[in-house]
């Protein structure tokens, strides 16, 4: 039986929202295997002087406990 855990986290870019999202996913692989998928919760910009400055991501993701280190 697969066991899929969900963990959350934030993520930002000064580039854009697919950049943030891309950097989640990058940051959580570097720990966490079996990603499955990923959930934006809540998309926001910092704004300075009139112009977004940077872009914040909340974002869920799910992924595959593998079997062998269930116990």
């Amino acid at each position: 039986m697969a066991i899929v855990k969900v963990i959350e986290v934030i993520a930002s870019s000064e580039k854009g929202i697919e950049d943030a999202l891309n950097n989640a996913v990058t940051e959580v692989s570097k720990t966490i295997h079996n990603i499955d998928s990923v959930y934006v919760k809540d998309i926001k910009a910092h704004v300075k002087d009139g112009k977004i400055t940077t872009y914040g991501l909340i974002c869920k993701v799910s992924f595959r406990i593998d079997e062998n280190t269930r116990h």
